[in-house]
C-alpha cells in the first residue's frame, strides 16, 4: 500500500446522524478543534492502531520456543510486581 507524501489537501466525505454529528461536535469544541480536524486526527489515530495490531514478525523454530517458554512461565511474586498490579490505570484514577 503506497502512501502519498504529497501536502495537497483532498476531500474526504463521510454521512452521519444528527446524534453522531452533535456528539463529533462536542468533543471538538472541548479540545479547541474544528470538526474536520478531530475526526481526521481520531481516524489516523484508529488507523494507526489497526496496522500496528497487525505487525508480523518472522523468527526462527529456537526463538520462538524460547518465546513461548517465556510467555508459559508466570513472573515470580514480588512486593514490586504486588504493587503494581495493585496500582490503577490512570483512566481508572
Amino acid at each position: 500500500m503506497a502512501q502519498s507524501q504529497s501536502s495537497e489537501s483532498i476531500s474526504i466525505n463521510i454521512r452521519a446522524k444528527a446524534h453522531q454529528r452533535d456528539l463529533i461536535d462536542q468533543a471538538a469544541e472541548r479540545l479547541g478543534r474544528s470538526r474536520s480536524d478531530f475526526m481526521l486526527n481520531a481516524a489516523c489515530r484508529e488507523a494507526e492502531d489497526v496496522l500496528l495490531d497487525q505487525a508480523f514478525f518472522m523468527v526462527d523454530v529456537d526463538t520462538f520456543e524460547k518465546f513461548q517458554t517465556l510467555l508459559d512461565r508466570p513472573l515470580p511474586a514480588t512486593d514490586k510486581l504486588r504493587r503494581l498490579l495493585k496500582t490503577k490505570a490512570p483512566w481508572e484514577k
